[in-house]
């Protein structure tokens, strides 16, 4: 894979996220949609550790960005040029933000833009329950509390359906969200 060999390795890839984003929940989001990712593409044939790399560095900008949705994204996409990262991160971390109205392409595009807000529907159904933990969360439970709106409503249910565009159904992608952020619970703090 072009690239491949000068990338960052998954620890220093780390390392550098730690510089730009201060907020532990959000880091934890991050280290959320890296799972999601790298189950995604295990789920796909894709390379794990490339999937991986777009979900923990997809919001690398936030805090510099925040307050200007039009730079979130585009921003984060300058920082890993110049970290080094393949253009298809670069692309996929660029597109994922839907305010920018870029045209998701390649698997990779599809599969952060679907795995960013299912993070946020995850881990609200392990804060409902009794002992705020992910083993407590079942397929089951997560596909009803998708169906009810005033459920986490951050976790846009639009944009969680377009997993569609990678071939998943709405139950088997929320499978693989939940087994994959259940696989680092202990990071989550869940």
């Amino acid at each position: 894979m072009k690239g491949k060999k000068n990338m960052l390795n998954r620890e220093q890839a780390y390392t550098e996220l730690t510089k730009y984003v201060k907020n532990k929940n959000l880091i934890k989001h991050m280290l959320a949609v890296e799972a999601v990712m790298r189950g995604l593409a295990d789920h796909c044939g894709e390379d794990k550790e490339l999937w991986g790399l777009a979900g923990l560095l997809h919001d690398i900008d936030y805090d510099e960005t925040k307050d200007d949705p039009g730079l979130h994204s585009l921003k984060a996409a300058e920082i890993l040029t110049e970290l080094g990262l393949p253009e298809e991160v670069v692309q996929a971390v660029k597109v994922h933000n839907y305010v920018h109205g870029i045209p998701r392409q390649s698997l990779m595009d599809k599969a952060l833009y679907a795995a960013d807000p299912v993070s946020g529907l995850v881990v609200a159904g392990a804060l409902v329950r009794p002992d705020k933990k992910l083993a407590s969360v079942s397929h089951d439970y997560l596909v009803k509390k998708f169906g009810e709106k005033a459920f986490a409503r951050g976790a846009d249910r639009d944009q969680i359906r377009t997993c569609s565009e990678i071939g998943l159904e709405l139950q088997d992608f929320l499978d693989i969200a939940l087994v994959s952020m259940t696989g680092i619970a202990e990071d989550l703090d869940l």
